[in-house]
């Protein structure tokens, strides 16, 4: 099996763009039941440059710089977590990590799913739904009205 296999890759998409304090309040619960994981590298405060394309298939620019977090750890069976957040959020990417790694194990995937991974995409669709909701009550509708000089 490849390390990041797409399953995996959703799981991370969904863990790193998760609300931090709702995050940790869920890994406060799981903590103390799940095997410990050791830190490899990090976690550590960096920038990575975004780039763009314009009109999507043009030209390559330099957009800015953004702020993320990174850090890898191991749990004793081996399974090695990843995880790079946008932000400085030393514990978000401290969990999103130990996640990773414990979602690896075949006993630990649905409860890494069930008790994170459904939750956290129920308050981005519902945030989503938020949105869109504002964004119509301050909608304007503009019509031309046609004169009968024609």
């Amino acid at each position: 099996m490849h390390p990041f296999n797409e399953d995996r890759k959703r799981r991370l998409d969904i863990l790193t763009s998760s609300d931090q304090a709702k995050l940790a309040e869920r890994y406060a619960a799981l903590a103390s039941t799940a095997p410990a994981a050791t830190p490899i590298r990090g976690p550590e405060i960096g920038t990575l440059m975004l780039r763009g394309r314009a009109g999507g298939g043009g030209a390559i620019f330099n957009l800015g710089e953004a702020t993320v977090t990174r850090t890898t750890v191991k749990l004793a069976t081996g399974e090695i977590g990843h995880a790079i957040v946008l932000g400085r959020h030393l514990q978000k990417a401290r969990i999103v990590a130990h996640l990773d790694a414990l979602s690896q194990l075949p006993d630990w995937v649905q409860v890494i799913e069930a008790g994170f991974v459904t939750p956290a995409l129920a308050e981005q669709d519902e945030a989503r739904i938020r949105q869109a909701e504002e964004t119509e009550a301050t909608r304007v509708d503009f019509f031309t009205m046609v004169r009968g000089e024609d």
